[in-house]
């Protein structure tokens, strides 16, 4: 019997994954369980188990501009500790990372090879880890990159929109930043199915197809919930200035699911239309 050990199994992908691995044998850690950053704690959690889905992560984007310290700890070191506990116990790692790598000045979807440039903290961290899953576990992990993600789990851009609508008449969305809306749900299920498979170890990325921008995003979460698109107002980047920079362009590419045999994952907008019928945002 395989056994699964979720980490950051409190945010809102932990929790899908924990749905997508029901009636299977999981441990699932929360923060407050286990500090990855602890290689003797986390060596001992690990013990036992023949996976490990590390979906902890620093995740506050802004706040890592003057706290690299902090998200270097939790998303490169809590990265290599994981890496060492899983090489060591002969198990394998999916390491959850971002977009965020890639400074954003594509312009046609990157590939899973390309060369990481993060812009920000954020993404250096991320980035840091990505290198200490491949240096320490080369050939028994997976790095899946994703990113805009949404759900029923925790606090997301979908469900501040719907919110926003409740109290505004219009809400102003940006038209010039480009990337995969992600159900959480949709990338949980990915993320089985890869482990299912016995796919080779490498990076994968972890997005729904097809691209958007944020006000496509916007307009798209409107008409699905029932509410006016017309509502939603272009704006760009500059009305919206904050500590750490986004990337322009943040489609990502899909061709290593087709290199391992499985299917990539479906649009984005027939993934918005699943999650709403399925209840994670109404009006």
């Amino acid at each position: 019997m395989t056994r699964y050990l979720v980490t950051g199994a409190a945010g809102m992908l932990g929790q899908d994954l924990q749905r997508a691995l029901g009636g299977r044998a999981v441990t699932a850690l929360t923060r407050a369980d286990l500090d990855v950053t602890d290689q003797a704690a986390v060596t001992d959690a690990v013990a036992g188990h023949d996976v490990v889905v590390n979906a902890a992560a620093y995740t506050k984007v802004d706040d890592a501009e003057s706290h690299e310290d902090a998200a270097f700890a939790v998303n490169a070191r809590g990265a290599a500790v994981l890496a060492t506990a899983t090489a060591a116990a002969g198990a394998r790692l999916v390491q959850v990372s971002t977009d965020y790598v890639f400074d954003g000045t594509g312009t046609a979807p990157y590939a899973e090879d390309e060369p990481t440039r993060p812009l920000g903290a954020y993404g250096r961290t991320k980035a840091a880890g990505e290198g200490a899953v491949r240096t320490i576990a080369p050939d028994s992990s997976y790095i899946v990159r994703t990113a805009w993600l949404y759900g029923a789990g925790g606090p997301n851009f979908a469900k501040t929109m719907v919110r926003l609508a409740a109290s505004h008449d219009t809400v102003s969305v940006v038209t010039d930043q480009v990337g995969q809306p992600t159900w959480t749900a949709d990338l949980a299920a990915q993320i089985v199915a890869l482990l299912d498979s016995g796919a080779p170890a490498g990076v994968y990325h972890g997005t729904n197809g097809g691209q958007a921008s944020w006000y496509d995003f916007t307009r798209a979460i409107f008409d699905e919930v029932g509410l006016d698109p017309e509502r939603v107002l272009p704006t760009d980047s500059s009305a919206f200035v904050r500590p750490a920079p986004r990337p322009a362009y943040s489609v990502l590419g899909h061709e290593a699911w087709g290199r391992a045999g499985l299917p990539p994952m479906r649009d984005w907008r027939e993934a918005l239309h699943a999650a709403v019928a399925a209840g994670v945002l109404s009006a």
